[in-house]
């Protein structure tokens, strides 16, 4: 029958231990119809795929083999001859992962089948060709602040294309490249975990993620891909209410009704939503039955009105305890209470100018009819009640007595009568007297809102390189010079030309204040250090008035802990942070330096030349030359003897110029002063051995030259001035014969011979 394969089984063994055991192989777990060829191959040759063979086959070469299916003829060849089969090009796994393919053996004269038709597979081997993908990329995710650590927070997958079944190729380890130590992530499942508790919102709400996804296990070798996650933290009731100060002070005027504003107050809670909510109440205080709080849901403000009107003239103060606590409270932070906060709230009574007010709300006077003109009736008494006790005028209204029967004293108030008066033709006589404040007259110009709104204080807001976004860098308001009445209101927002900055937002607290927030994160004083915020600043007034004001903000270096550390460019330019004048004292002592290096120059230029030779020349340290010739001992005749002797070695001490002598020789006990009369042969051999002999005499690369000759020298003259008289008995022939080089000295000098043998 038709062999697949030349592996197609495994050879089912036998063996037979030392001891006699009966030994058995395990069988392979190969198809027998499948081959297998790795993917991405690269070699110069054909990879050989597998061997067909069938039984009929003798090797004559009379059976063809022929292969058709996925590929045949183009990505898989095969000999027809010996039914090898090769791949001629790169298979990717990715793209196909088997391949079916049908071999026939035939008679190669005939083309009759020998053999029915065998189908096999060629499968592709997989190989680590693909990095780990994150397909649902990037994340969100949100979790609660103040979570425990090892809160899951969410899963990231990544799939590899790689082959699951075979190798590590697409087993993938996740690991956490950014966001340590705030988050952790599952080596093998990639659910993110909270790894750092206590982490509060409100100092920082956003987090940036990096997840990385590596195959082969997480082993060296391995592809990888990465994704980012961005975590926000969601807000808990984990802040009590704040008030801002530990009293309020306020104004109510004793003529307003019950009902009417008196001013307003708001407790600060950082947490968001309901978590964020004040509730407000009296706790205590003299003003209990007089004022009563509300709370504005919109700005979250407690509102004091006015329950009960009051009175100047009877007390001018009162105070309240005001409580503003969360309504909702989370019962894993009730230990961080209490959820609430108090403060002192003092009101204050203005004096309003009240009318007069009579002693009795009625009089009854009785006056006998016929009484004669000014007859006394009685007197009114009204008083005035302002702390200002006014006098008081009084009048009788005309249309309360139109005939004019009685008169009354303006000043204190005595009624009379005008004339007689008949019971018969009227018994009651129904008045009335009214009592007006005599004060000053006051002249009041009614203010019109002709000024604009301005900043309160023009000071400048530092904040820090490493500033976090969202958080409250300053707080502004405004002032009016037109009058202020205390419902006037401030409005501000952003000018139109930087509505849409990236940097700066601004909320209006809607009580005549506005907070100034950074939404970008990371300022550079590299890119820019100072900013200029220009803010639009409305008032309540009629006709309404706005302007615009600009803030500046500058940005500092600061420290960990968020201490300004400096607000100049100076440390840009020094990195060593010098102040000003220490740059002043710095720049004195280089000043002071090149001075005296200038100072310095011009002396040692305005020094003699021949100090300057006589300081560098060194007679040891140079070669004297004599061109005397000399004349025997005659030559003592003429110099003096002293002017050959050294006077340092007179002394034993011949010191050198090059080095420093290590040891001081003492003076040799037989060197003694040379008188003029000794032998000059001898002093000068003397005076060579203690220069070969003493370690501190004259540099031994000095030239000591003595052009004495000696007693009875006879040596004659060494000059070449009478040569030229004096015949030569030396023979210059051989000269001849030392080659071209000595020809023109043998030409000079042979010239004799030639010359005598031709006379």
């Amino acid at each position: 029958p038709f062999q697949g394969f030349s592996l197609d089984f495994d050879i089912h063994r036998r063996q037979r231990g030392k001891e006699g055991q009966v030994l058995h192989r395990s069988k392979r777990g190969w198809v027998w119809n499948q081959f297998f060829v790795i993917e991405e191959y690269t070699g110069p040759d054909p990879v050989l795929v597998g061997r067909l063979h069938s039984d009929v086959d003798s090797g004559n070469g009379n059976i063809k083999y022929i292969l058709s299916g996925e590929g045949a003829g183009t990505i898989f060849v095969i000999d027809d001859k010996t039914g090898n089969i090769h791949a001629t090009k790169t298979l990717d796994r990715e793209e196909q992962a088997q391949y079916t393919l049908t071999a026939q053996a035939v008679d190669r004269d005939t083309n009759k089948p020998l053999e029915p038709p065998s189908e096999f597979i060629v499968k592709v081997q997989d190989i680590n060709d693909n990095p780990p993908e994150f397909l649902h990329g990037p994340y969100y995710a949100r979790v609660a602040e103040m979570s425990n650590v090892g809160t899951s927070v969410i899963k990231v997958t990544a799939t590899d294309a790689d082959d699951p079944t075979y190798g590590n190729s697409a087993r993938l380890v996740y690991s956490i490249l950014q966001g340590q130590p705030y988050f952790s992530v599952e080596p093998q499942t990639g659910i993110i975990r909270t790894a750092l508790p206590n982490m509060d919102r409100e100092a920082r709400q956003e987090y940036d993620v990096v997840i990385q996804a590596k195959d082969m296990g997480g082993h060296m070798g391995g592809l990888s891909g990465t994704t980012q996650v961005k975590i926000t933290l969601t807000d808990v009731n984990d802040n009590p209410p704040k008030f801002a100060q530990g009293v309020y002070a306020m104004a109510v005027s004793e003529d307003k009704v019950p009902g009417e504003e008196v001013g307003r107050l708001k407790a600060k809670d950082p947490d968001l939503a309901e978590n964020g909510l004040v509730d407000y109440r009296i706790l205590e205080g003299d003003g209990m039955n007089l004022f009563e709080i509300t709370k504005d849901s919109e700005t979250q403000e407690a509102v004091i009105k006015l329950k009960k009107t009051v009175d100047f003239e009877t007390k001018r103060s009162y105070t309240l305890k005001v409580e503003a606590s969360n309504p909702h409270v989370d019962s894993r932070f009730i230990a961080w209470g209490p959820y609430k906060d108090t403060t002192i709230v003092k009101i204050s009574v203005e004096d309003a100018d009240e009318p007069p007010s009579f002693m009795a709300p009625g009089y009854n006077f009785e006056v006998e009819e016929n009484a004669p003109a000014g007859t006394l009736v009685g007197r009114v008494h009204a008083k005035d009640t302002d702390i200002m006790n006014n006098p008081i005028r009084y009048m009788i209204p005309r249309y309360t007595d139109l005939e004019e029967f009685f008169i009354i004293n303006h000043e204190d108030g005595i009624i009379k009568t005008t004339r007689p008066l008949d019971r018969e033709t009227q018994a009651w006589h129904n008045i009335s007297v009214s009592a007006t404040e005599i004060g000053r007259s006051l002249i009041s110009f009614l203010d019109v809102n002709d000024n604009a709104p301005e900043f309160a204080a023009q000071n400048e807001v530092l904040v820090c390189e490493n500033v976090s976004p969202g958080k409250l860098i300053e707080t502004v308001s405004a002032t009016d010079k037109d009058e202020m009445a205390h419902r006037q209101h401030f409005h501000f927002s952003l000018a139109p030309e930087v509505a849409n900055n990236h940097s700066f937002s601004i909320k209006d607290n809607r009580d005549s204040t506005a907070s100034i927030f950074v939404i970008r994160k990371g300022l550079s004083r590299m890119s820019q250090d100072v900013y200029h915020l220009p803010i639009q600043i409305n008032d309540n007034g009629v006709p309404p008035m706005s302007s615009t004001n600009t803030l500046i903000i500058r940005v500092c270096s600061c420290d960990s802990k968020d201490t300004i550390l400096s607000c100049n460019v100076e440390p840009f330019i020094l990195s060593a942070g010098l102040s000003t004048g220490a740059l002043i004292a710095i720049l004195a002592c280089i000043v002071i330096l090149l001075a005296i290096v200038v100072l310095f120059v011009a002396l040692r230029r305005q020094k003699k030349e021949p100090l300057i030779l006589f300081e560098e020349e060194d007679i040891r340290e140079n070669i004297i030359t004599y061109d005397d010739e000399g004349g025997g001992e005659e030559d003592t005749e003429a110099f003096d003897i002293a002017t050959l002797q050294n006077p340092d070695g007179a002394n034993g001490f011949l010191p050198r110029k090059d080095i420093k002598p290590e040891l001081q020789y003492p003076m040799r006990p037989d060197l003694r002063p040379i008188g003029n009369s000794v032998d000059v042969d001898d002093f000068i051999k003397t005076r060579i051995s203690d220069a070969d002999n003493d370690p501190t005499a004259p540099p031994y690369d000095s030239i000591q030259i003595y052009g004495y000759e000696g007693r009875g020298s006879i040596a004659g003259s060494l000059s070449s001035l009478e040569s030229v008289t004096t015949d030569s008995d030396l023979d210059y022939d051989y000269l001849q014969s030392w080659g071209p080089r000595f020809k023109k000295l043998a030409d000079l000098y042979g010239t004799k011979d030639l010359v005598d043998d031709n006379s």
